[in-house]
């Protein structure tokens, strides 16, 4: 230390840019040790910054409330440009049940967080850092920690003391309760694990081929066909009289002709019941000079316009069938409007879908050059919206969404909508994550380093033991709760329940528990499909327990 001293000013910038690198890399080595298989990852920072605090590293405070704030919008911001894309989607059909389900859970720990601060003797400030290491969510660590700033800045270490404390058991108790609906659920869930060994998921898409030998369709239009539209279905290619061709919409068909269906199961399976049967000829497989491609949508010029715009069918002869979109894959009509990063897939002959690959772009070297300015006018946004007050009846001073939810809100906006004028919205994802865990890091290691110094006081002559227990219940309770119910009533496949606890806790230890109990990506799926709903709520709902209760 005395050799530092010698280099470093106390309070200069070039000692506290060297004592959070030191935290971060040791943060970060710490979170990749595993026991019994379980890591701490990024919270590993936390208690690097922990025990960095309790040997006096301090650093000079100004600097360390912008690192922390500075890291905090960039992770937020990241954040919303992740979810914000596949945000609204996620409540269509399955996905309502699953994202009450997840709302259940987080209101339930909220409820249970209060019960505990009252009945228990926590202060808001200690419990609402048991609530977001209970739920293993930084971010609503994050969001409590700006709130208790603008209302009792001297209570905010009690937050991260609260969150460092909670959070290994929190790991624990969704696995464990995972396994305790296993156990209940014996025979139920064993028969769920079978049904998915190797099996496509419900939300998966399928291609069939099938006979028309509905005469009543003889000389029908494809777009004519009753129910096709309701159903959801596409037909891309048709076999007409010994040879296969593009199908359109205006392509009409006639008894004997073989359909290639696209679409979800449960949709092709009754179009079959309008069409004719399953045929034995399978139109993917029979030898032609038609493809399927994929194509990224990268040219400016197409972003915004819609496919009958571009008109691909008449001008090219190819029809696009569906799209991915932020790791969601739907189908495509004529109305579908285009957005950067689109990933289409198009039906064609070879040299029709090359030229139609050439006017949407397909260079996925664009992905990777990020548009900056996008990016910070974004983070300007953000931190703007999360400065106005909001006036809320009942309350004596107006509430902000905070440098915690603003820039938040604002990347979920932006990010869905994708593009304003030229200002194109999209963040690729090896930039995303960069921003994310840079922003994370700067985080947890400033907060780490603020609360080092009370912490291990709190843990053994405080009241650390009773905030390790009660914490464990504010995980495992309403998990618990939810998931007993979700399976006896609701009758939820067991994976697709695993991968929605472990979403409505934002867990992703327990994801990758559960993805190893079967080879399927149902739990994947649920956790992706309740995650953007989830992370709102928590980071909301921390914000609304210190400016309601503190």
């Amino acid at each position: 230390m005395d050799f530092l001293a010698l280099l470093f000013s106390p309070q200069s910038v070039a000692w506290s840019v060297f004592v959070i690198m030191l935290v971060a890399a040791a943060g970060l080595a710490i979170g990749n040790i595993k026991l019994f298989g379980i890591n701490l990852g990024i919270a590993g920072v936390l208690f690097s910054g922990i025990l960095f605090g309790h040997f006096g590293m301090d650093i000079n405070h100004e600097t360390l409330e912008f690192l922390r704030d500075f890291g905090l919008i960039l992770f937020v911001y990241s954040i919303g440009t992740q979810v914000g894309p596949g945000f609204f989607s996620s409540f269509r059909k399955e996905g309502i049940r699953l994202n009450l389900m997840a709302a259940a859970v987080v209101l339930g720990g909220v409820v249970l967080t209060l019960l505990v601060s009252r009945f228990a003797g926590f202060d808001i400030a200690t419990a609402v850092g048991m609530y977001a290491g209970a739920v293993t969510n930084t971010p609503s660590l994050a969001a409590a920690q700006q709130a208790l700033g603008a209302v009792n800045p001297e209570v905010a270490n009690s937050a991260s003391i609260g969150y460092a404390l909670a959070y290994p058991g929190a790991i624990m108790g969704v696995i464990l309760t995972m396994l305790l609906i296993r156990r209940i659920f014996r025979a139920q869930a064993a028969q769920d694990m079978l049904q998915v060994q190797g099996a496509k998921t419900e939300d998966g898409f399928v291609a069939t081929s099938i006979r028309v030998e509905n005469k009543n369709l003889e000389g029908l239009k494809i777009q004519d066909i009753p129910a096709i539209n309701e159903l959801g279905v596409v037909v891309s290619r048709y076999f007409h009289a010994g040879s296969m061709a593009v199908a359109h919409d205006d392509t009409v068909i006639y008894a004997g002709d073989v359909l290639l269906a696209v679409g979800k199961p449960e949709s092709v399976n009754k179009f079959m019941l309008v069409v004719g049967s399953k045929s034995d000829m399978d139109l993917k497989k029979l030898p032609s000079r038609i493809i399927h491609s994929r194509v990224i949508v990268t040219h400016k010029e197409v972003i915004g316009k819609t496919l009958e715009e571009l008109k691909l069918e008449s001008q090219y002869d190819v029809v696009a069938t569906r799209v991915a979109r932020a790791d969601v894959e739907f189908l495509v009509s004529d109305s579908y409007v285009l957005q950067f990063a689109d990933n289409l897939v198009i039906v064609g002959e070879e040299a029709a879908v090359a030229k139609a690959a050439a006017l949407l772009g397909n260079s996925p070297k664009d992905l990777n050059h990020p548009q900056l300015i996008p990016a910070f006018i974004g983070i300007a946004a953000g931190v703007l919206l999360g400065s106005l007050p909001i006036a809320i009846p009942g309350l004596s001073t107006p509430v902000r969404l905070g440098m915690a939810g603003g820039p938040l809100i604002v990347a979920i906006v932006l990010s869905y909508v994708q593009h304003i004028g030229p200002l194109n919205w999209y963040l690729p994802p090896a930039g995303n994550l960069m921003l994310r865990e840079l922003g994370i890091v700067l985080f947890l290691s400033c907060v780490g380093l603020k609360a080092g110094g009370r912490f291990f006081e709190t843990l053994v002559n405080g009241n650390g033991v009773y905030i390790v227990l009660f914490s464990f219940l504010i995980t495992v309770l309403p998990i618990i709760i939810v998931g007993i119910f979700a399976k006896a009533r609701l009758k939820i496949n067991y994976m697709s329940l695993c991968g929605a606890l472990a979403g409505s806790m934002t867990d992703p230890p327990a994801l990758a528990f559960a993805n190893a109990m079967a080879p399927s990506n149902l739990s994947a799926m649920s956790y992706a499909t309740v995650y953007p709903l989830v992370m709102i709520m928590r980071v909301i709902s921390a914000q609304l327990i210190v400016l309601l209760f503190t």
